[in-house]
């Protein structure tokens, strides 16, 4: 990956066949430096298939590498992450490892001292390893979590579907997108799959329109102070809308679930029940798990978000995430050396491998073979400027108010400007 960082605003963040070893680099410490036996409890959210099994190969790897530490995985669902976390948190009986997903809501844990440092814990190797990755986990200057994947997103389509519809070239405009729409309603497919029974599916819509119609300082500012003060937030809404208007998504997508079953937005294209999907770089192996065999669904493709007339946003640019883990303020030191353990090459190309998607690590993103995968990672690379997804930017109170508030409009139960109240108001309350 290039040096560039998830640009988030600069209080947030810094600016916005299973290999199994420990054998591969300095991992840091040793555990059994430490004595005793020691119990390392972990929350992941893969509950099935290839994600979880790699969770589970991999605490059987690293008791195998240090036979008095036992890593117990805990799967939980993506959807429920966030507030089972939460709740754990504020309780007291947290885990000592758990996802993060960087910016303001990590930020959160950060202020509520329940996240460790690890600015001078991690392995040198991590360190190198892991590069820019690292800024999305980054807070005033210090770590506070290791990323296992970047997650850029952009439009996954079915060749097969855009072929039967007639539509030779992937939009490059927002009218082409309308063409295309036209054209997969005419094939009899729907043209576009959203899960927003999940909020944040339909919510990302809008943050790709608020990518290209706001600038990169006015973005930034909005992670600083967690408000729509600028009129392109507004655009925005009513450029979603207007395109929502037209009925590009799957019949019923208010109550579509994302990724849990062959109904599921990531279902419908598993299926081919559906042209294209708005997503994550996660999205292939999400889609593998739906499809008949799953397999890889062998047309799956992927370009990015259109262009709009008239916006503030830089061509090129992109919306974007990262997965990683964090460890509780109170674990064991053996927690920072699991997190160096999971970042080695070789256990960073199987995390890529198992998810289907594109590992954090530099040194591992040559395994990267998905077609769709390899082109996105192309853009990502090549993307003036990367913000993070708004939800994460914000904070969970904010973010949720967002997405609510982007769901209800598209229900007809609020306008544009109920977006912008919604996030402002949520921030008033902190």
């Amino acid at each position: 990956m290039n040096r560039r960082k998830i640009l988030a605003g600069t209080t947030a963040l810094a600016a916005g066949a299973l290999l199994l070893t420990a054998c591969s680099g300095d991992t840091g410490d040793t555990p059994s430096e430490s004595g005793g036996e020691v119990t390392l409890s972990l929350w992941q959210n893969s509950t099935t298939g290839d994600g979880m099994q790699y969770w589970e190969d991999m605490a059987a790897a690293f008791h195998e590498a240090y036979p008095n530490v036992t890593v117990e995985v805990q799967s939980i669902q993506n959807e429920d992450m966030d507030g089972k976390l939460q709740t754990a948190l504020n309780s007291g009986d947290a885990p000592d490892i758990f996802m993060a997903r960087g910016g303001g809501k990590l930020a959160d844990v950060v202020k509520a001292g329940q996240v460790m440092d690890l600015t001078d814990k991690l392995a040198d190797a991590t360190n190198q390893a892991m590069g820019a990755s690292l800024s999305a986990f980054t807070i005033d200057g210090k770590v506070y979590g290791v990323p296992t994947a970047v997650l850029p997103e952009g439009f996954f389509y079915s060749q097969d579907l855009f072929e039967a519809a007639g539509i030779a070239d992937t939009p490059t405009t927002l009218d082409e997108l309308n063409d295309a729409v036209a054209a997969l309603k005419a094939s009899g497919v729907d043209p576009i799959a959203v899960g927003a029974k999940d909020a944040w599916p339909a919510a990302h819509w809008y943050y790709n329109f608020a990518l290209r119609e706001c600038s990169q300082d006015v973005m930034n500012q909005a992670a600083n102070d967690r408000a729509f003060n600028d009129e392109c937030w507004l655009r925005a809404g009513e450029d979603l809308q207007e395109f929502a208007a037209t009925e590009p998504f799957n019949n019923g997508y208010l109550t579509t679930a994302a990724q849990q079953g062959a109904g599921s937005s990531a279902g419908l294209i598993a299926n081919h029940q559906a042209g294209m999907e708005l997503m994550g770089a996660w999205n292939p192996g999400v889609i593998a798990s739906l499809t008949p065999d799953e397999e890889p669904l062998p047309d799956l493709a992927w370009f990015p978000f259109p262009e709009i007339d008239g916006g503030d946003g830089a061509p090129g640019a992109m919306m974007s995430g990262a997965d990683g883990y964090s460890c509780h303020v109170n674990a064991p030191a053996e927690c920072v050396t699991f997190l160096d353990f999971i970042s080695t090459k070789e256990n960073q190309e199987a995390y890529a491998d198992a998810f289907q998607t594109i590992p954090a690590s530099s040194e591992a993103q040559g395994a990267v073979d998905n077609p769709a995968l390899t082109k996105l990672l192309e853009s990502y690379k090549e993307a003036p400027y990367v913000m993070l997804w708004l939800d994460t930017m914000y904070g969970q109170n904010v973010g949720n108010a967002l997405n609510i508030a982007v769901v209800d409009m598209l229900a007809g139960n609020g306008t544009p400007q109920d977006i912008v109240d919604a996030v402002n108001d949520a921030a008033l309350k902190g």
